[in-house]
Order: structure tokens, then C-alpha cells, then sequence
């Protein structure tokens, strides 16, 4: 059966799909971006990121215009290419619970556009069953649509490097089906790994669970180190140097996003909520900011004082606030102290900013959110600055006892 185009993205014109979408368009596939948010589509079609993505403006300029590339909020640009790429997830609500009907009832409303022949990919990570359940759904319907699970893997702001990069896990139920899979993202890598459909929807999950559980053991152990008052990133550094045991201990810091923390969830509540390792994790890793505010209190009189927060995106050099753990530190912080500033070179759909240099000017102390590049030349450290500086990421070089 002949189709119009190559691939279209469900969810193209975000985080995941968009970076994707580019990457097939600039190896020579047409693409359509099909998304819901009209205000994105419309910034996309203009040639413009919604978000910051490295190596993506000047991608999407090149491809603006042409045939390769197009955003769409038509859902009949489903039905029209032979691969439809799923880049719906599987969110939690505010208990944490996942809901797993999410993307199945994402691809029932899709249901009326696919044909015969097409292959549909499910792309971010979802709970395990999900790939299940929408393979009884396709069944359900008559359809004969190949399905395969291929999660993507790659970090915000490096996505168009590693898309080409990492190998890519593909999954799936036949042989076609893993053919058709590896064909397509044969397009962007040549590595590609086999594992059952299960297999894989529990590696994606592994992978961020294994970061967040790293990061809390480090936060963990900055904790503990802190309140001997020894300076955490001297112990690190030592430990590592020339001792490869050693060397993958991260540094202390806000492990935040919109994955790390609902994937592990995620895997608690698949295993009947039996992981005390992830709950723990968890709790280190969301109390940080707790922590840092009671250090504070001990030492200051938080109430008459000025607290500055530098970055409030959840990682460096990204404008990607979704589950910021600086606007939890800002929501504590305004309980405790007489006034809160906050800024961020990258934010910008937040009216509570303000400009850095009144931050750094008005601040008695300065607290780094978030370690984006535009910060480690800033003079906050005696004489330049008289305050109290807490720098959790050592991103001034300067140690980070608190």
C-alpha cells in the first residue's frame, strides 16, 4: 500500500517527537509533526524551537519550507504515512500513581486514521502491559498493523547527537515487526539492540530508576558529610582520582525533570509498591531542598533575610521547568524568609522572574538552583560578594558546605 509520507510523529512537535522528527527529516524522510498544541505547531511551522534543543534551531530553519518537514494538528496526517511514531507517555498523578490507559486511549483516538500496512511505534517509556494493551486494542479493530516497542533514550539537549549515537533497542512480537522497526531507525543509527517487548518496557524503566538511585546515593552522602562540616566534593574528588571504583560517583545537586522521578514510581507501583530503594531514593532526593532551607534556618534569621535563587530550569542550560525542584526550594523558601528572587537566563514563561544583576545585588544569600554556564563566572564569594552562597553543585569551584 502506498503512502504519502515516511513517518508521523503523535506528540512531533515536543521534547521527544520534535527532536526525532528533525533527525528523520535531515536523513532524507518526509515527516509530519502531528500535535494538538496548536500554538507549538504554528511555532514549529515558523521555523522557530518552542524549547531549547542543541543544534535544533538552525536544523529546523534548514528544513522550514521544504518537503520533508511539516507540523500539522490535521490527525488524518496519521492514516497518511507508513510508520506512525507514538511519543505519548505514561504520566502519575499527584499520589504518584501511574495511569497505564493513557496511551491506548491516545491510540483509540487514533484508531480512525490507521490502515492496513502501517507500523506503529510506541516511543516513550510506558508502564509494563502497556505495549500489551495496545496490541489487543489494534487486534480488536481488524486492523493489520505491524507494533513494536523502540523507547527512546536520549537526554535533553543532546538528543540529536545521541539519536545518531546511542544504539537503539527495538522490541516487538514477530519478525516483521522487528525488521520494519530496525529498518526505520537504521535511518539514524546502524546499532540496534533485540529484546522482547517486556524486556524492553522494563529497560527503559531501569535506566532512569539506576540515574535517580545514583543521584540519591550521592545526595545522600552530601548530606551526611555536610553536617560533619566537611565539604562533600573533596571526598568525591579524592575518591575518584585514578580509582576507576569510584569515578561514576555523580555530584550532589536538584535531580529533577519530568522522568527520573515518575519512572521510578512507576516501577514501585508495577511491583506492588515493594521498593524501598526507590521510595528511599525518592525521599532523598525531593527532601534536598528541605534540607538546604533547614541548614539555612540553623545559621540565619531567615525571616528578615533576602534569599536569591539562580536557575529555575531542572537542569543546566535547558528552559525546561517540569518538576524543577528550585520552585519547590522557592515555595519553602517564601514560608521561611522576608522575600524570594528568582531568575534564569533560559526561562521564559515565568512572570516571577526577575533580572540576575537585582538577584545578585539584593540577595544576603544566593542559593544556585540550577548550574547553567551563564553563573560560574559570577564573583559570589568574599570580597566580591559579603552574603552566604550555597552551591550544592560546586559549579563556582568553591566547595559545598552549606
Amino acid at each position: 500500500m502506498a503512502f504519502s509520507r515516511d513517518v508521523t510523529i503523535v506528540g512531533g512537535c515536543g521534547h521527544v517527537g520534535l527532536p526525532l522528527g528533525l533527525a528523520f527529516a535531515d536523513a532524507g524522510l518526509a515527516v509530519a509533526l502531528f500535535d494538538t498544541n496548536h500554538t507549538t505547531v504554528d511555532q514549529v511551522s515558523a521555523g522557530k524551537m518552542p524549547f531549547l534543543e542543541t543544534g535544533a534551531q538552525a536544523l529546523l530553519e534548514r528544513l522550514t519550507g521544504g518537503d520533508r518537514l511539516v507540523a500539522t494538528s490535521d490527525p488524518a496526517s496519521v492514516g497518511e504515512a507508513e510508520n506512525v511514531v507514538v511519543v505519548v507517555g505514561t504520566p502519575v498523578d499527584d499520589h504518584l500513581s501511574p495511569d497505564p490507559r493513557v496511551v491506548p486511549q491516545a491510540v483509540q483516538h487514533l484508531v480512525e486514521h490507521l490502515r492496513d500496512g502501517q507500523h506503529l511505534i510506541l516511543r516513550s517509556t510506558v508502564y509494563p502491559g502497556v505495549t500489551a494493551a495496545v496490541e489487543r486494542l489494534i487486534a480488536s479493530t481488524g486492523l493489520d498493523i505491524d507494533i513494536s516497542f523502540c523507547p527512546e533514550r536520549i537526554a535533553e539537549g543532546k538528543a540529536l547527537v545521541e539519536l545518531r549515537e546511542l544504539p537503539q533497542i527495538v522490541s516487538a512480537r514477530s519478525d516483521r515487526a522487528y525488521e520494519r522497526a530496525e529498518a526505520l531507525f537504521g535511518n539514524l543509527t546502524q546499532s540496534t539492540v533485540r529484546l522482547e517487548v517486556e524486556e524492553a518496557e522494563l529497560a527503559k524503566l531501569f535506566t532512569n530508576t539506576w540515574r535517580y538511585i545514583k543521584f540519591a546515593a550521592a545526595n545522600q552522602l552530601y548530606m551526611i558529610a555536610n553536617d560533619y562540616g566537611l565539604d562533600f566534593e573533596r571526598i568525591r574528588a579524592a575518591m575518584g582520582q585514578d580509582y576507576p571504583r569510584a569515578a561514576d560517583l555523580p555530584g550532589a545537586g536538584f535531580a529533577a525533570g519530568p522522568c527520573l522521578l515518575k519512572d521510578t514510581m512507576q516501577l514501585a507501583a508495577f511491583n506492588n509498591n515493594n521498593f524501598l530503594l526507590g521510595h528511599a531514593s525518592m525521599l532523598i532526593n525531593e527532601g534536598l531542598p528541605g534540607y538546604l532551607v533547614s541548614r539555612l534556618e540553623a545559621e540565619h534569621d531567615l525571616s528578615t533575610t533576602t534569599v536569591g535563587i539562580l536557575g529555575m530550569a531542572f537542569k543546566e542550560g535547558s528552559d525546561d521547568v517540569r518538576s524543577s525542584l528550585s520552585y519547590k526550594l522557592k515555595r519553602l523558601l517564601r514560608f521561611k524568609a522576608g522575600r524570594v528572587l528568582c531568575t534564569d537566563p533560559h526561562v521564559a514563561d515565568d512572570d516571577d522572574l526577575v533580572p540576575l544583576q537585582q538577584v545578585v545585588a539584593d540577595s544576603d544569600i544566593i542559593v544556585i538552583g540550577a548550574p547553567h554556564a551563564e553563573y560560574a563566572e559570577l564573583a559570589l564569594r568574599a570580597p566580591e560578594f559579603d552574603g552566604t552562597l550555597v552551591d550544592v553543585w560546586n559549579l563556582l569551584q568553591g566547595g559545598v558546605r552549606v
